[in-house]
């Protein structure tokens, strides 16, 4: 690992928990417990806010982290931490321990509220939603029990142009509740073998 930024932060949270980091975001995930809450971009930690910590973040000059989506600037809700952060590692971790405990509960909430429709799961828009009806998948549940590989060879039947492998790995993250970016590479490709 030769991320001096991702190797710091990983040793730091190594004491909230299982800590791991996925490529995602042009950068690193960094998650405690299969839950991510900071991201290592650009030389720089990122520390997920919320409505409470928001504020003060901005209120300190702390910048949120941009990427570029079909050439369109996403804003993110990962903050850059300034370089002098780590002169007192103690403030790292009051801002890691409030991410986590808020993407935590953040993640419980939505597993207690499951979608009704297509278009609200992960990755899915009212356009994909159309795109599964024309296919004959009507419904959530319609979804799960196909499976994103039967689902995605339904919608390249019914569909007049072609779809790319992203829309396999969106309605897969779909089915399991999550962002199609954080499905490890070996299970994206394992998938893309029972399309060809």
């Amino acid at each position: 690992m030769d991320n001096p930024v991702l190797k710091n932060s990983m040793q730091l949270f190594a004491q909230l928990g299982k800590v791991k980091s996925r490529s995602m975001f042009g950068g690193f995930g960094i998650f405690v417990d299969e839950t991510m809450f900071a991201l290592a971009v650009n030389n720089k930690l990122h520390i997920r806010t919320n409505p409470k910590t928001v504020a003060s973040f901005k209120q300190l000059g702390y910048t949120p982290y941009v990427y570029k989506k079909r050439g369109f600037p996403v804003v993110t809700k990962y903050f850059a931490l300034p370089e002098d952060c780590w002169d007192d590692t103690d403030v790292i971790l009051s801002y890691a321990r409030a991410a986590l405990d808020f993407a935590k509960d953040e993640k419980v909430k939505q597993s207690d509220t499951k979608p009704n429709r297509l278009k609200d799961l992960p990755n899915l828009r009212l356009a994909t939603e159309r795109m599964l009806k024309k296919a004959g998948i009507e419904s959530v549940n319609s979804l799960q029990e196909h499976g994103s590989v039967e689902a995605f060879k339904a919608i390249q039947k019914t569909h007049s142009t072609s779809v790319g492998l992203e829309l396999l790995w969106a309605l897969e993250g779909a089915i399991n509740g999550t962002h199609w970016s954080v499905i490890p590479q070996a299970k994206r490709d394992e998938l893309a073998n029972h399309i060809n």
